[in-house]
């Protein structure tokens, strides 16, 4: 009986080591993220996507035109991939209060959920992705932070099935 209680602290404490902070960790960072003011006008990008071992696999640049009316925002990102290849994913954003946002686009399946609180947003959302001539849901767990009033960095985890299937890092340069 011993032996069976204490594998299950074990496991019950190996589970615990296992969650990720929360965006409430960061409430108190500075300088404060607006995504209202930040994604307003033209935003610059460069990014890669690494596989599950850390190659490299795609690079890519975004220019994102970006918009708000009040609590409603729109981000037009224009892809232009390493291989040449182009994509454009448009953004509808709509601020829900406290640091919340709800965020739709064609190839996303339902709505990504965003929570704000002091530099950091945090961007979850499931991708329908293209690969090899299927589409995959794929899950994006986005964790963007402010460096400073033109500057927001984003790594993204990609996974499939609770396997993570690689990252996707960004630098954001607001003009």
């Amino acid at each position: 009986m011993k032996r069976r209680a204490l594998l299950a602290l074990g496991a019950t404490g190996l589970l615990a080591g296992c969650a990720g902070p929360t965006v409430e960790r960061y409430a108190g960072d500075k300088p404060e993220l607006d995504l209202r003011r930040y994604f307003d006008g033209t935003v610059d990008a460069w990014g890669v996507f690494t596989d599950r071992s850390g190659a490299v696999v795609k690079r890519f640049t975004v220019v994102i035109a970006c918009r708000w009316n009040g609590d409603e925002g729109v981000l037009d990102e224009d892809f232009s991939y390493s291989d040449g290849t182009r994509q454009r994913r448009v953004w509808r954003l709509t601020h829900q209060g406290n640091g919340r946002y709800i965020g739709r686009a064609d190839d996303v399946v339902g709505e990504a959920l965003g929570e704000q609180r002091g530099n950091t947003l945090r961007w979850q959302y499931t991708l329908a992705l293209p690969v090899d001539g299927r589409t995959w849901h794929v899950q994006f767990d986005d964790w963007m932070h402010l460096m400073d009033e033109r500057t927001l960095l984003n790594r993204a985890t990609m996974s499939k099935f609770g396997v993570r299937l690689g990252e996707v890092t960004l630098s954001f340069r607001k003009r």
